[in-house]
């Protein structure tokens, strides 16, 4: 599966099977079910599901619990300003062994 492949994807009715939970979590999100998203990654450990937790939190608003997932991420939280999409892709480009 290719990125763009993946993004395709967001239309369908169901995330394909077997995908990953990090880039399920990401699907999710973009669907807009953000609860979804989070349930996924909220059980998974390793600098990038932080980096997705933290995203997903600060995507919510929470930027205390953001900050705590950027630093179990190693990254420094975006400024406010920082176009969320932008990140959204980021974190998707990082991933891109798991297409």
């Amino acid at each position: 599966m290719t990125k763009s492949d993946f993004i395709s994807s967001i239309n369908d009715q169901s995330p394909q099977a077997g995908l990953d939970p990090l880039l399920k979590s990401l699907w999710y999100d973009a669907k807009g079910d953000w609860h979804r998203a989070h349930e996924i990654i909220q059980d998974i450990t390793g600098k990038a599901a932080s980096w997705i937790h933290a995203y997903l939190h600060r995507k919510e608003g929470d930027l205390i619990n953001a900050k705590y997932w950027y630093m179990k991420a190693q990254k420094d939280m975006p400024e406010i300003e920082f176009d969320l999409e932008a990140e959204w892709n980021n974190i998707l480009d990082s991933l891109e062994e798991l297409l």
